[in-house]
């Protein structure tokens, strides 16, 4: 049986305060009857930590369990860090909690195990899986059965100093990509940088690649290959490589090496593409830049629709060796149903689960850049493999190569073989 994780520090402050059981954010542990015969029934739930606020968390606790009288929520915060091998324990384990939160692209992994519940009927039954966003629902659907329900997004935005662009007389952001390359020629130069983009930014480059109609790797015949040397991923890298030209980003590093909000907090950099949530550590870095930050998608090829991009975030899955799993799944249900997918939005700055949502964050300038790219996004390719891709990664040294002037198509068919080996089981 797998041990239960201790709790953080939040849990037992929040047991002081309250005596009955609050929700905290993501245990280990089955579901039953508490002890001294109170009927009620916990229901075990894993978070990752930092996905919720305790506001937002005290709130959904609350209600659901004043709706649900017979019902306690027990949560655990996780630690991202060794989470896959963690979450695959409690699988095979007979003591897996009825709620569990995991990335949109570890799904496949975890469904490759026969031991999460189909929830097809409930996305279509009860949660308008419809109008869902493509890059949390697509990584949770594994041959057309539903298994993980999409919770919350993130995505890169262009992020912009305001005050450059209105030194170099631009008033509005620009609309396509021929409008951006142009508009940060404009703002290169004179010892300021038009954008600084590391030169293995690869989630970047994967929505240049998709707005070209390529793939980082595609599935024949039940077996993935890469697919980077194909034109249309070769036209994505293509316009990678002319916009990381106008700055002076490093073409050997990614964007936490260094921190790339660090050097945009420097205030000579125009253009950083990231998520809106670095703004704080921005602001915090060079306090003359907080109110003049600006946000926009991602543009797309033409004005009609921003560009693609790679969507983050979580989404939410029911082990098949929960104690109570119906139970397990009306937690699911009510936290991805209109009302706290709304409250989430609005607490945490997420992007809904749903498109027809976007409304609810419109005076969230950052959030609704969020958004709009959202509805264009996309998540890696759906194998319970890519886990082993992104450990070794060969898409980084690719990129570097073709930055330092080596043969664009003969780099990428090497980058396709390796990605390719990888995902073989």
């Amino acid at each position: 049986m797998l041990r239960v994780p201790q709790k953080v520090s939040y849990v037992k402050k929040r047991s002081l305060a309250l005596p009955t059981a609050l929700v905290c954010a993501v245990a280990l542990g089955g579901c039953g009857v508490l002890p001294g015969g109170s009927g009620r029934t916990t229901v075990d739930v894993w978070l990752m930590q930092g996905s919720v606020s305790e506001e937002f968390l005290e709130r959904f606790t609350s209600e659901y369990e004043k709706e649900h009288p017979s019902v306690e929520l027990e949560v655990t915060f996780q630690q991202w860090t060794g989470i896959g091998e963690k979450v695959m324990a409690a699988l095979e384990s007979d003591d897996a909690p009825e709620v569990i939160e995991v990335g949109n692209t570890q799904v496949a992994r975890y469904a490759e195990s026969d031991a999460l519940r189909d929830l097809t009927l409930e996305s279509v039954r009860d949660l308008g899986s419809e109008e869902w966003l493509p890059g949390l629902a697509e990584p949770g659907s594994i041959n057309g059965s539903q298994y993980g329900i999409p919770w919350y997004a993130a995505n890169r935005v262009v992020i912009y100093n305001k005050d450059l662009f209105e030194a170099a007389g631009i008033t509005e952001p620009p609309k396509d990509r021929a409008e951006w390359l142009e508009t940060t020629e404009k703002l290169d130069g004179g010892g300021r940088q038009g954008m600084y983009l590391s030169g293995q930014d690869w989630y970047t480059l994967a929505g240049f690649v998709w707005d070209e109609g390529g793939e980082l790797a595609v599935e024949r015949g039940g077996n993935w290959e890469g697919a980077l040397h194909t034109k249309e991923a070769l036209r994505g890298m293509a316009f990678y490589q002319e916009l990381q030209s106008l700055g002076n980003g490093p073409k050997d590093a990614d964007e936490v090496t260094p921190p790339q909000e660090k050097v945009f907090a420097q205030g000579d950099v125009a253009q950083i593409i990231a998520v809106p949530s670095l703004v704080p550590a921005i602001e915090k870095a060079n306090p003359a830049l907080k109110g003049r930050l600006g946000f926009f998608p991602v543009p797309g090829k033409t004005s009609e629709a921003p560009g693609a991009v790679f969507t983050g975030g979580s989404d939410l899955i029911v082990p098949e060796n929960a104690s109570d799993r119906s139970a397990g799944v009306e937690v699911v249900t009510a936290l991805a149903s209109e009302k706290w997918q709304t409250e989430l939005a609005l607490t945490m700055n997420y992007v809904p689960n749903k498109t027809t949502l976007a409304g609810v964050i419109e005076g969230n300038e950052g959030t609704s850049a969020m958004a709009a790219g959202a509805a264009q996004g996309r998540a890696t390719p759906n194998s319970p493999q890519w886990a082993a891709v992104e450990a070794a990664n060969p898409i980084k040294p690719y990129m570097t190569a073709v930055l330092q002037g080596q043969d664009p198509a003969r780099v990428a068919r090497a980058a396709s073989d390796r990605i390719t080996a990888a995902l073989r089981p």
